[in-house]
């Protein structure tokens, strides 16, 4: 949403800076030519040399760099020949240093330092020349070197400012879609953590079902259909909420996800216990964050721990699962919980996960953000 008025903002900076540019160099043009013109043909050389610079400037942001930029810098490089050498015109290099300032900042790295010194070394041969064909030397030298070196100097500001923003503008729009990358890749990650979710949680499920009615099946028939049946309501729930996670309608439930975890339990054997402590709830969005925690640790002691107690707390800001199934004292591996810890600090909440003494804790909380009804 923020990503169409940022690419306007940089559009409108990039016409103001072009604007600005293009309107003081016609300033300086059109001063240049009525205090220094004083022929027909001194002002010709320097509308030539002031409409190549505005075009270059021009063609630049219009990106038609290689079509513009050839024309205008031969028709500059003639204004500065014609007007130095034949019409005495000392502002005539304005024009070249403007479009040759943008064609070396223009030019990949390694060509701009051979392509300003020899620029810089045409002009400076067209002065020197001038110089020492004028029969008075002192006057020609002041004239000259210094009058056209200032004016060249003024148009390689004016170039290299606009070079700037125009720089600093690109960089602007490279970093906006990088950002535009890097959420595509969180977005995907999280899409890819709640689909591990639902599909991770269900099939662990499922499978311990399974080999329960496996187990079943020649002394309680009965039993086994229960089982069943709660396969086929369980992978259409499932199916439910891939969907929703597809269309991102996926809401979670911390009362359901909490009832659901303490029935597999109780079918693994496994002894739960549920604690509520103080009063009122997690806000809608960390109860979900919280929720997602719940199932994570639940499929992760299905899978890999070797548990006989759970004992789950749920308090108004988060909740705590421990378990005594933990295997040794080695840091433990967080997987999936690596995913939500991301998820749990980005939504301001914190997420612990410690193993020790036989027993492995997984904590999430949100301070602040309860709903006390």
């Amino acid at each position: 949403m923020t990503s169409e008025p940022t690419e306007v903002t940089q559009g409108q900076l990039r016409t103001v800076n072009t604007n600005i540019v293009f309107g003081s160099l016609s300033a300086v043009g059109a001063l240049l030519i009525s205090t220094n013109a004083q022929s027909v043909g001194q002002v010709l050389v320097l509308v030539l040399g002031l409409l190549a610079a505005l075009l270059s400037v021009r063609g630049w942001s219009a990106r038609a760099f290689r079509v513009v930029l050839l024309p205008c810098l031969v028709a500059s490089i003639v204004a500065l020949v014609a007007g130095v050498l034949f019409l005495d015109s000392a502002p005539a290099p304005f024009g070249v240093s403007v479009v040759g300032t943008v064609l070396v900042l223009r030019l990949p790295h390694r060509y701009q330092r051979p392509s300003a010194l020899g620029l810089l070394a045409l002009v400076t041969g067209v002065i020197v020349l001038k110089v020492l064909l004028e029969p008075h030397l002192g006057e020609a030298l002041l004239e000259y070197a210094v009058g056209s070196a200032s004016i060249i100097v003024v148009g390689v500001v004016f170039a290299t400012l606009n070079h700037l923003v125009a720089r600093l503008v690109s960089e602007l729009e490279l970093a906006r879609e990088r950002d535009a990358e890097l959420a595509v890749a969180r977005e995907r990650v999280r899409f890819a953590g709640d689909l591990h979710d639902i599909q991770g949680h269900t099939l662990h499920v499922v499978k311990l079902k399974v080999a329960l009615a496996r187990k079943l099946v020649h002394t309680d028939a009965d039993q086994v259909e229960r089982e069943l049946d709660e396969v086929y309501s369980l992978v259409g729930e499932t199916i439910t909420e891939t969907k929703e996670l597809a269309h991102a309608q996926r809401r979670l439930n911390l009362s359901a996800e909490l009832e659901n975890a303490k029935n597999l339990f109780e079918a693994a054997g496994i002894d739960v216990r549920v604690v509520r402590r103080g009063e009122g709830e997690p806000d809608t969005r960390a109860a979900e964050t919280l929720g997602q925690v719940l199932r994570e640790t639940t499929t992760n002691i299905l899978r890999h721990a070797q548990a006989e107690e759970v004992r789950i707390t749920l308090t108004g800001s988060g909740i705590t699962i421990v378990n005594d199934g933990a295997r040794g004292e080695a840091a433990p591996v967080l997987g999936g919980l690596a995913v939500l810890r991301d998820r749990v600090e980005r939504d301001g909440g914190t997420l612990t996960v410690e193993q020790g003494d036989g027993r492995f804790l997984t904590a999430a909380a949100f301070p602040g953000r309860r709903d006390d009804r």
